[in-house]
């Protein structure tokens, strides 16, 4: 019997909600708490964080249960969680989650280690539970519209733009694990296509780690792309840019503007036109499109081994030591915001 669904697009028919648990409560798990607590057929059972001020700010925006350790949640019982914990506790978590049989979205990048995520997908694909990856720009409507305007083309570049200033919340990886993991994603989504050749450039100019990364791939489908990421922008930018054999393509991710330009004539005159973007909130999508996965026992939007792809490009890219930024006089600082 085929399920329907109802208007939020969360399958109805259900005979029981999904109970629901979410682990680690900094900005993103508040936010994936936020999302779930305002979902049909779903009883967010809590919010797991080891942080006091973090629970309680999840209380307060969600008004749900926090606990402090993962057997806590446990306790109660859960059909599936979302893990937003920091990414060197990814492994330990989701093994734990998949060996009670519970359903894990786990946030980019899936592990620390390209060998920790193979183990999570292994264990999932063992234990036969539901493993996505929470590679959340894949649900931005601007992409969603970028890709369904180069389906069916044949593609011979990509361009990525991902740049912004250097993060209040300081982490311990730099800008191409934080930031161009997400790139790396789309590059092989738009192209369905294995990355195969890798050419980073990484600079350290203001940080610990690199700041600064301009990446160069092709694919197995010799698609030529580029992604150019920093942590030194004063503002956000957020730009994609596909070349097809028959038409060119221009997002923004921010604005959720994207243009084609098409019927290109030998007088080098051609068309361009604005195409629809939905309004989606890109969490929202991503998570109802999980417990769409669960519920079904369909293969995921993003797959564990896709997660586990876009991390050992990301992995290969750091292989290449930071160079410092130029020959000039080392930087004493951070550059200061005028104003």
């Amino acid at each position: 019997m085929s399920v329907g669904k109802s208007s939020s697009g969360i399958e109805a028919g259900a005979k029981h909600p999904l109970r629901v648990g979410v682990i680690g409560a900094g900005v993103m798990g508040s936010n994936h708490a936020r999302v779930l607590a305002g979902l049909p057929d779903i009883d967010l059972v809590g919010v797991v964080d080891p942080l006091p001020a973090h629970r309680t700010r999840a209380t307060e925006l969600t008004g749900c249960r926090t606990f402090e350790s993962l057997d806590d949640l446990f306790a109660e019982g859960v059909d599936a969680v979302t893990v937003a914990a920091p990414t060197h506790l990814h492994h330990e978590v989701a093994l734990a989650c998949i060996a009670r049989n519970i359903h894990v979205l786990v946030e980019k990048p899936i592990a620390s280690t390209v060998e920790e995520g193979r183990e999570i997908v292994a264990a999932a694909q063992r234990a036969g539970v539901t493993l996505m990856v929470g590679h959340v720009e894949r649900f931005n409507p601007a992409v969603a519209a970028i890709k369904q305007a180069i389906s069916g083309e044949d593609i011979l570049s990509i361009a990525i733009t991902r740049v912004g200033p250097f993060p209040p919340r300081m982490s311990n990886v730099g800008v191409v694990i934080d930031l161009a993991v997400h790139d790396i994603d789309l590059i092989r989504w738009f192209t369905e296509s294995d990355i195969v050749e890798v050419q980073p450039q990484l600079s350290s100019a203001v940080a610990e780690r690199e700041d600064i990364a301009l990446l160069q791939f092709r694919t197995e489908s010799g698609v030529l792309a580029h992604i150019n990421t920093n942590w030194l922008t004063p503002f956000k930018a957020r730009n994609v840019t596909v070349a097809t054999r028959g038409k060119y393509v221009m997002g923004d991710l921010l604005t959720r503007q994207v243009t084609e330009c098409f019927g290109f004539k030998p007088d080098g005159s051609y068309s361009m036109r604005h195409l629809p973007v939905g309004h989606d909130e890109p969490l929202r999508a991503e998570l109802i499109a999980f417990l769409h996965a669960v519920r079904t026992n369909a293969v995921p939007a993003v797959t564990g081994d896709e997660g586990v792809a876009s991390l050992e490009i990301a992995t290969r890219c750091l292989e290449t030591p930071a160079r410092p930024a130029a020959t000039a006089p080392a930087r004493k600082g951070p550059r200061k915001v005028v104003g």
